[in-house]
């Protein structure tokens, strides 16, 4: 399936650069480069494009600017562009796709575009006007929902952010929070009782004192001695359930039992 790609940047070294480093993904297709904001608004209305890589600061309409004025029925995913890091925590923590510091890194460019891909795939069927909503919340100082769906972790000058979705499971690290993405592994500043409370639990339950998982990664349970349980996950993680939490995990499969017996009805 092929993505359209927007870039609205006033450098035309900093389109270019993105245009030349698109060519590796063969999945996204850039459909047109704007220079300004207003252009950009009409090229959006135009193309109605899956993803827009937006730069920060650019005369008459920078990039908060546009958001505002984007119309409703196209609104696509937002890979902030910027030369100035301290954009990133303060308003794209929680709502903006990613966000890339110039000059751009390849593998953060890589990273990005993968998380680009998924989203897209993920949330194809899904209405991407809440995340845009969310993201003018935040930028105008709006109070977040209950819940995390996503995550910035800090790696030197480097932020990376990660969805709460792509999360496999967690497991404490001292004071810090590994969270398991596939094969990566980032640290965040938090520790499990802190972001059991900012994860959704009806997606994610805490198995033992050092570990937490998503629920849809589960693939499988194994009784042990002593009311604990083993459980593998998809991509083969075995975890032990510690008898301490294992009401929580209970609670679950009844609830999918329950789930299961309605639709066999």
């Amino acid at each position: 399936m092929k993505y359209k790609v927007l870039i609205v940047d006033d450098e035309p070294l900093a389109r270019r650069g993105i245009r030349a480093r698109l060519k590796s993904f063969s999945d996204f297709t850039v459909v047109e480069e704007c220079e300004d904001g207003v252009t950009g608004l009409s090229a959006i209305r135009r193309h109605q494009p899956d993803l827009l890589f937006l730069d920060v600061q650019m005369p008459g309409l920078n990039g908060f600017e546009m958001l505002k004025r984007l119309p409703r029925n196209c609104q696509p995913f937002i890979i902030f562009l910027t030369a100035y890091d301290k954009y990133a925590l303060s308003a794209f923590e929680v709502h903006a796709l990613d966000y890339l510091l110039k000059p751009i890194d390849p593998e953060r460019f890589r990273q990005a575009m993968e998380r680009a891909a998924r989203q897209i795939g993920f949330h194809a069927a899904d209405s991407i006007e809440s995340r845009l909503s969310g993201l003018l919340a935040e930028c105008s100082k709006a109070k977040p929902g209950p819940y995390r769906e996503r995550f910035a972790v800090r790696t030197g000058r480097r932020i990376s952010f990660v969805f709460a979705d792509e999360i496999d499971w967690i497991e404490a690290v001292g004071d810090y929070a590994g969270l398991h993405v596939g094969k990566n592994k980032p640290l965040l500043r938090e520790t499990l009782n802190e972001l059991e409370t900012r994860l959704d639990p009806a997606k994610f339950a805490r198995i033992h004192r050092s570990s937490i998982v998503q629920l849809s990664r589960i693939k499988e349970l194994q009784t042990l001695p002593n009311r604990e349980l083993r459980l593998r996950l998809i991509d083969g993680t075995d975890l032990k359930v510690s008898r301490t939490y294992r009401d929580r995990l209970d609670r679950w499969l009844a609830g999918e039992s329950l789930e299961r017996q309605s639709r066999e009805m």
